[in-house]
């Protein structure tokens, strides 16, 4: 995965802080590699409250789903039990009718970067039907955001 797959698109960031538990590590005390999608997904949870744009808060006041179509992750390095991580999220500006963000794990120690990863979502409704065009909420919230 290139570094930057967006270069010119706009972005909305925002770091959040990870402390690697004892029950993400393997018996060598390195984090497992499937707990690494769940710091995206935390990740997504923290920018979702920050930015309005929370799964539940979609679902409930606009009966959308947004599922996960796309997932690529790219391991540079490993974290270790104990340690602290500093994970960079950006939502990618995009004309389609889906939510691109791009992620930076980066060890809070040494600033080396662990992991690079990128999810897409689209907009599905409550029968399960993808929704094509962007939704009417998400175009106002692209237009009040991406300033």
């Amino acid at each position: 995965m290139k570094k930057n797959k967006y270069p010119n698109a706009k972005r909305i960031t925002l770091e959040t802080e990870i402390k690697v538990r004892f029950g993400e590590v393997d018996s060598m005390g390195i984090v497992w590699h499937g707990n690494y999608v769940k710091y995206l997904e935390d990740a997504r949870e923290v920018f979702g409250k920050k930015y309005g744009l929370g799964y539940m808060d979609v679902y409930n006041n606009f009966g959308l789903m947004i599922p996960i179509v796309k997932l690529d992750v790219d391991y540079k390095n490993q974290l270790f039990y104990g340690e602290d991580a500093v994970m960079k999220i950006s939502l990618i500006d995009n004309p389609a009718s889906k939510i691109i963000f791009e992620y930076e794990l980066r060890r809070k120690s040494d600033n080396m970067l662990i992991i690079r990863a990128l999810t897409i979502q689209v907009f599905m409704n409550k029968t399960r039907k993808l929704e094509l065009n962007t939704p009417d909420f998400f175009v106002d919230w692209k237009k009040n955001n991406f300033q």
